[in-house]
């Protein structure tokens, strides 16, 4: 039948052979897309990398495959196929949407490497911390050039787009200043992040002291840090916090760490006694990492004598159990051998009574 006669038939037999072959296409793509992830993987068995990125990218990468095929059945369709240039245009903006998004995702799936061949659940995990960390501040860093860049692609691929830059500047001066100053928290936070990331004066899983509060680094974002506080309680600092203000950190070179236990005795108390029992108790504890091991008076007042114990441990949470645990065998040993040696509080009564010294007043009366 000729349809030369029924321009718009024509134009719809067209449009419909374009559609087919997008179809069959996109089928194709997907196919090709199926095989060649499978490849990917088998290749890619004893790579992390690759095996992260087949499954974290595997939807961002059909999407680009799939775009990508339709976006050629576009480019050589013919020229009178209805809605051509809108659909070009829109599937243009798709697929520079779906490789921004891969883009993403190869990021994701390096983070993903990098954190997997460095576990931080090791028992020497300073330096896989270090890298754990730098890894996340810097992926959210690139996330966001990656989404910047996406972005101006597709501006510079829609019709009247590359005016809007030019417009913007035209529309500067107060809108600018308000802005700027409006910006200047995320743009704060956002160079607080690369600081952070490069000279590292926390890390995941850090022990801190934040306002008062003992923590652990439990995640650090583009804008700020979550401590988790001893009673599971999150705090939540701002990047920039931790670049002007001074804060402990318990765990910056290694997580070893001193711990103190004070007693008050009396001045009666055997010290080498005592600190034999002492050196007992940390030689039997699991929690003690045999580095320090030591008793010192180093504090007298009117009524008792102070000893500090001093203990070492692998790491804050050991430390804090192994002070209690001190703290509670050696009142007990205290008590048991010498239960005189606790606290006491001394008075000493006079046999004779006071006799005053001043004329107006007279002496008590003696008892009978």
């Amino acid at each position: 039948m000729n349809l030369s006669i029924f321009p718009e038939l024509q134009y719809l037999e067209a449009g419909l052979y374009v559609l087919g072959a997008a179809l069959l296409a996109a089928l194709l793509a997907g196919v090709l897309h199926r095989v060649g992830i499978m490849l990917l993987r088998r290749m890619g068995r004893n790579r992390p990398y690759l095996t992260n990125a087949s499954f974290i990218a595997y939807r961002a990468s059909q999407a680009c495959l799939i775009l990508f095929a339709v976006r050629l059945v576009l480019t050589g369709a013919p020229d009178e196929t209805p809605w051509l240039l809108p659909l070009s245009y829109l599937t243009s903006v798709a697929l520079i949407a779906a490789l921004t998004w891969l883009a993403m995702r190869c990021i994701r799936a390096l983070s993903a490497t990098v954190v997997q061949l460095n576990p931080v659940s090791a028992a020497d995990n300073l330096k896989a911390r270090r890298i754990v960390t730098q890894t996340r501040v810097l992926t959210r860093s690139a996330y966001f050039i990656t989404g910047l860049l996406g972005l101006s692609f597709v501006l510079l691929t829609l019709p009247g787009a590359r005016q809007f830059g030019a417009s913007l500047l035209a529309s500067a001066g107060i809108a600018g200043l308000v802005a700027g100053i409006a910006a200047r928290p995320v743009l704060g936070n956002f160079i607080a992040g690369m600081q952070i990331a490069f000279s590292q004066p926390i890390c995941i899983d850090d022990v801190l002291i934040v306002k008062g509060e003992w923590g652990r680094v439990e995640e650090i974002t583009g804008s700020f840090v979550v401590v988790r506080i001893w009673d599971e309680r999150r705090l939540i600092v701002p990047l920039q916090w931790f670049i002007e203000n001074p804060f402990e950190n318990w765990t910056h070179k290694s997580s070893t760490i001193l711990g103190t236990v004070f007693l008050w005795l009396d001045f009666a108390v055997p010290v080498p006694a005592v600190r034999a029992e002492f050196e007992r108790i940390c030689k039997q504890s699991l929690l003690w990492d045999g580095r320090v091991c030591v008793l010192h008076v180093t504090d007298a007042s009117e009524r008792a004598m102070q000893l500090r114990l001093l203990v070492s441990a692998k790491d804050s949470g050991a430390a804090f159990d192994l002070r209690c645990a001190i703290r509670e065998e050696m009142i007990a040993f205290i008590a048991r051998r010498y239960p005189e040696s606790l606290p006491r509080l001394r008075a000493a009564l006079d046999a004779e009574p006071v006799k005053a010294t001043d004329p107006d007043v007279e002496p008590p009366a003696a008892s009978s």
